[in-house]
């Protein structure tokens, strides 16, 4: 697309599969440096990078520790971060009787925290102007007890995104979330079309299909860029019409 974004430098994490992976590749694509972290580096092995231009490195987003050396690294092999995709999360499936302190834990931990630690990170290495983009769900905006757990955190992520938002702006630091309704992800993996169809049938997604992933990479890389210089505590719906909120 060409967004005026090459020699820039971005942290994508969880970029080794689905979501993350696609935004990794539209990222270099655009000549952008990008350092990925996640518990599967080694999945990055076949991204076609220019030399120089791909950094990835073991990463677990619930750890402060792994954060710190992470971030620590890339600011050393590259110096200021410009941008921040925090895209790496993972479920905890339960309804409110089945769901132990220790799932609202970890889910809170790998995707509200996540977040929070991250940007608590990186913006060390921000400079002004700077964007973020966090993923969120719909759910978060359109509660379901099937996701519990997600409905809640996910509600955090987008009030966290947006009170970031307003913090930062004196900066010209843009914080914005995009908000994912179905869409082909590491999660998904190895479940049977009847799947994917049940899913699309009862939650009634207009455009009756599961999202690619480059179909959501393509609007956090968007938000990324200067072509969105005056959005900022927005939270993107990326969902086929799902959503039936106004």
């Amino acid at each position: 697309m060409h967004l005026g974004m090459a020699g820039q430098v971005a942290v994508v994490t969880g970029g080794s599969r689905g979501i993350g992976r696609a935004v990794v590749e539209e990222l270099l694509a655009e000549g952008v440096r990008v350092a990925t972290g996640s518990r599967h580096p080694e999945d990055l092995a076949g991204i076609d990078a220019p030399p120089g231009h791909l950094l990835a490195l073991p990463l677990d987003v619930t750890a402060v520790d792994s954060i710190e050396t992470f971030v620590a690294a890339v600011a050393e092999a590259w110096g200021p971060v410009h941008m921040l995709v925090n895209n790496a999360g993972k479920a905890y499936p339960g309804s409110f009787a089945t769901l132990s302190d220790q799932d609202w834990q970890n889910d809170i931990n790998v995707k509200l925290m996540a977040q929070v630690r991250m940007c608590r990170r990186v913006l060390r290495e921000m400079p002004d102007g700077g964007r973020i983009v966090n993923l969120t769900a719909i759910f978060g905006k359109q509660p379901n007890p099937r996701f519990f757990a997600s409905s809640v955190n996910r509600a955090a992520c987008s009030s966290f995104t947006k009170t970031l938002a307003k913090e930062l702006a004196p900066r010209n630091i843009r914080v914005n979330a995009v908000s994912i309704g179905f869409v082909h992800s590491g999660q998904w993996e190895g479940q049977p079309d009847t799947f994917f169809t049940g899913l699309i049938e009862e939650f009634r997604v207009p455009l009756g299909r599961f999202g690619e992933a480059a179909e959501a990479s393509r609007p956090i890389v968007f938000l990324l860029s200067e072509a969105a210089s005056y959005l900022t505590g927005v939270v993107l719906d990326v969902d086929g019409g799902m959503a039936a909120y106004l």
